[in-house]
């Protein structure tokens, strides 16, 4: 499973935030250190949103914020933010989890991408990671 090795030290845990965009900006911090993303990339994605609406609520509670590669994606990669307390997106959209997805070029991220629908497909460990408090016990159930 490809999304363990990304995964592994890029998930936060807060619990709130004071909008959407803040939620994207906080969940895309981890990539942002590593040189994974600039900042470029961040401000797309929340233009993406301000422009086509809540497209990456792709099920309750769940977003995968993304943008293009040339928007500033310097390598493949994905991020997690769990949020206790849900934010509203565009729409009234409740969301706890945030996935940054990023990707280098149009093809390197389709493993990680396979990867986490079997997880966002299975309720009970979408559940527990809803239910999780810290990040070792998403962890335990992700990794």
């Amino acid at each position: 499973m490809l999304l363990k090795n990304y995964l592994k030290d890029r998930i936060t845990v807060a619990e709130k935030v004071d909008s959407w965009e803040q939620s994207i900006r906080l969940a895309s911090e981890k990539l942002l250190e590593d040189n994974c993303i600039t900042k470029t990339y961040i401000d797309s994605m929340i233009n993406n949103i301000v422009k086509n609406g809540p497209y990456v609520v792709i099920i309750p509670k769940v977003a995968i914020p993304h943008s293009r590669p040339e928007d500033g994606a310097n390598d493949t990669a994905i991020s997690l933010l769990k949020l206790n307390t849900p934010v509203k997106y565009p729409g009234d959209k409740e969301v706890m989890l945030v996935f940054i997805l990023a990707a280098r070029d149009s093809n390197s991220h389709i493993g990680l991408i396979e990867d986490l629908v079997d997880i966002l497909q299975n309720k009970d460990t979408l559940e527990k990671v809803m239910e999780s408090q810290t990040i070792d016990e998403i962890k335990n159930v992700l990794l």
